[in-house]
């Protein structure tokens, strides 16, 4: 995929920073995950965390999607149901305009009295809101999941995937037929709330393009020799040009060596 280039998602993430720290005179923003590391694979996201005076927190959480549109046009903004209602700490995740799917920013934005306290309100009760975006964040899921899919990661697949048709209230069925399971997700997705069809639409699209199921099956184990082969017979290996071929190849018949 031609469009997934590094050098343009980087850009993209120098400009975002940029802009953070140019809207909030005293704050400070970086990268963190796989982009901050040097570990990011083509599909990676973008992942910022934005430390802001106390004071400015709430100010700060308000203005993203503003700050946001200065870099490019964005497609949507929505916020960690986790987190919505912390006081110091909020998580938004952003959707940007003709830019790859598979690049959301993931954007932490944290109160600088908390700053050095990761997971701050993870487990409080009160930081919790109402999840507002339930179809939205299943396609999140379907996204991920494809991700994971490319990046040969079935069990993280599925688990994502179930997760996805949990969050909607649909039946977790996943048959591991990747491009059927993650249009399956999206189609859910825009049932349970008609506002998410433009973006179940790209997830659609992106299903369709995934390598079809044949593409991540096991190869077939060669036949132990003096097994008995299907139709009959017992299995030889024998060696040609120093690699193991199986006895039971059905291609090769008597005589052919």
């Amino acid at each position: 995929m031609t469009e997934l280039d590094p050098a343009r998602r980087a850009a993209l993430a120098r400009e975002v920073l940029a802009a953070l720290t140019a809207h909030c005179p005293g704050s400070g923003a970086q990268l963190r995950g796989s982009l901050a590391r040097g570990t990011a694979d083509a599909y990676s996201d973008i992942d910022l965390v934005w430390t802001v005076p106390d004071e400015r927190f709430g100010a700060c959480v308000a203005a993203v999607p503003d700050v946001l549109a200065t870099v490019r046009e964005v497609r949507s903004v929505r916020t960690d149901p986790d987190l919505a209602r912390s006081r110091k700490r909020r998580l938004l995740f952003a959707d940007f305009e003709d830019l790859p799917i598979f690049w959301r920013l993931d954007l932490e934005i944290v109160a600088a009295s908390v700053a050095g306290r990761p997971g701050y309100d993870d487990d409080n009760p009160a930081a919790r809101g109402e999840d507002r975006w339930r179809a939205a964040g299943a396609l999140a899921n379907a996204v991920a999941a494809a991700k994971a899919v490319l990046r040969g990661q079935p069990q993280t697949a599925r688990g994502l995937l179930e997760r996805g048709f949990v969050r909607i209230g649909a039946v977790p069925t996943v048959a591991e037929d990747w491009s059927a399971d993650v249009g399956r997700l999206a189609e859910a997705a825009a049932a349970a709330e008609p506002d998410v069809a433009a973006i179940a639409d790209r997830v659609t699209a992106l299903a369709l393009a995934l390598p079809p199921r044949s593409a991540f099956a096991p190869p077939k184990a060669p036949a132990p020799p003096g097994s008995t082969c299907p139709g009959g017979g017992t299995a030889a290996v024998e060696r040609r040009s120093g690699a193991m071929m199986d006895g039971c190849d059905s291609k090769r018949s008597p005589g052919n060596g």
